[in-house]
């Protein structure tokens, strides 16, 4: 049933998903992250183009060795990912040109890799993915993650971050400026930077309407 929502491309999708990080239980990249994106995906790709296989497989893909965010191994994570994907997609007999395009995808998908994609599916993963980093959904999954990291939500004598360094390891709320109001003026396609504007500026709200509720 899981597979359907891939439709129509639930055969591939039933044969990868068994492989992806899905089912564990970090609930921000989860089955429904995977829905998520890949609705991101087609939404992007519906105007820009792009390979629905090499772009499912990536989807499904992406984060399929499981790093947390306070690991030192973080910023390897996507590049673990692809070498699995890789290995994967070689036992699948695919082609080296579509693995290297999956993997590619992959490795440079990841904000702590730091890498620029350089194909438009990579562009696109890149841009699925981190729209789903912003907006609502962002917000709830930021304040996910740092209750299991066991932050604070924010410091009580100075939340504003005035007269402090940020540190999103401890406060939730400085995440938001070390990386989640960054995220829209990064984006590789016209589309996905049309939609992140719209989410960008929701979050923007949030956060106010946040601030004003903790204030004094």
């Amino acid at each position: 049933m899981i597979a359907l929502s891939f439709a129509p491309f639930q055969d591939l999708a039933e044969r990868l998903i068994p492989h992806t990080i899905a089912e564990r239980a970090d609930g921000s990249h989860d089955i429904s992250h995977l829905h998520r994106v890949w609705s991101n995906v087609c939404a992007i790709r519906n105007k820009e183009g792009g390979d629905h296989t090499i772009l499912l497989a990536a989807t499904l893909l992406h984060d399929c060795v499981a790093v947390e965010k306070n690991s030192p191994l973080r910023s390897s994570a996507s590049r673990l990912a692809a070498a699995k994907a890789t290995e994967l997609l070689a036992e699948m007999n695919w082609d080296e040109e579509r693995i290297q395009a999956v993997a590619h995808a992959i490795e440079s998908h990841s904000y702590s890799a730091s890498l620029t994609p350089t194909t438009l599916e990579a562009k696109i993963l890149q841009d699925a993915d981190r729209l789903d980093a912003i907006g609502m959904v962002g917000v709830a999954r930021l304040f996910y993650v740092s209750g299991r990291m066991g932050s604070h939500l924010y410091d009580p004598g100075d939340p504003h971050a005035h007269r402090r360094a940020l540190d999103d390891k401890r406060y939730a709320v400085d995440h938001f400026k070390t990386k989640i109001l960054s995220l829209a003026e990064g984006f590789q396609t016209l589309t996905g930077r049309q939609m992140a504007q719209a989410r960008h500026e929701r979050t923007e709200q949030f956060l106010r309407e946040f601030m004003d509720e903790i204030a004094d």
